[in-house]
């Protein structure tokens, strides 16, 4: 299987996380957003990461397909049976919507200040789940909580000091621990672009 991906992208981070803990053998292709290659194009004509090709020659070209694909295959941690499907459309609808108003105001002719104040009511809601368990959906990771949180993670690191002082006690923490994981480091190793005959990198 071949995985191509970009490192900072949040679907990206979220269908590598999947692969990771599922156990597959995927050979990563790290490209770079303002040349990609004629092989992912050829695959994915939309030109979004991640894709990743099957060894039956299928594409599979949306990351939550690709997080649902490996884990039907092997899912040691059960992330499948703690799944809230409407949590994650509202994550990758109108708090994605609002993320990338904020963080790219300037590219969006946006007011981010409005933006962060409408993303911060999802993000209230993440806190309130917190509150009543230690991940979104109990008491251990699952597919909720990877398919979120880099996509929380880029909110933050927007403007790191003004997130530190917001009454989001259990979000932080969530965070921290996500981010701080041996699956998260794994997922992020750093590899130079793929070009056309460059020897296969395995992900993880």
């Amino acid at each position: 299987m071949i995985l191509y991906s970009f490192r900072r992208c949040p679907y990206a981070m979220r269908a590598r996380m999947a692969l990771l803990v599922s156990g597959q053998r995927v050979a990563l292709r790290e490209i770079v957003l303002r040349d990609k290659p004629a092989e992912m194009l050829a695959l994915s004509p939309k030109g979004t990461v991640p894709v990743l090709l099957l060894p039956d020659g299928g594409v599979i070209d949306q990351s939550l397909d690709i997080m649902h694909w490996a884990l039907a295959r092997h899912d040691p941690e059960g992330w499948l049976a703690q799944e809230d499907a409407e949590l994650i459309a509202a994550n990758d609808g109108p708090f994605k919507h609002h993320l990338d108003r904020y963080k790219y105001a300037s590219r969006h002719g946006s007011d981010p200040l409005v933006h962060r104040c409408a993303a911060l009511v999802y993000l209230g809601l993440l806190e309130q789940r917190l509150g009543i368990s230690e991940y979104l959906c109990g008491t251990s990771r699952s597919l909720t909580d990877i398919a979120i949180f880099p996509f929380v993670r880029q909110f933050a690191a927007t403007d790191p000091i003004w997130f530190a002082d917001e009454p989001l006690p259990r979000l932080r923490a969530w965070l921290d621990g996500h981010v701080a994981s041996d699956l998260f480091n794994r997922a992020m190793i750093r590899n130079a672009p793929w070009k056309a005959g460059d020897a296969p990198l395995f992900l993880g």
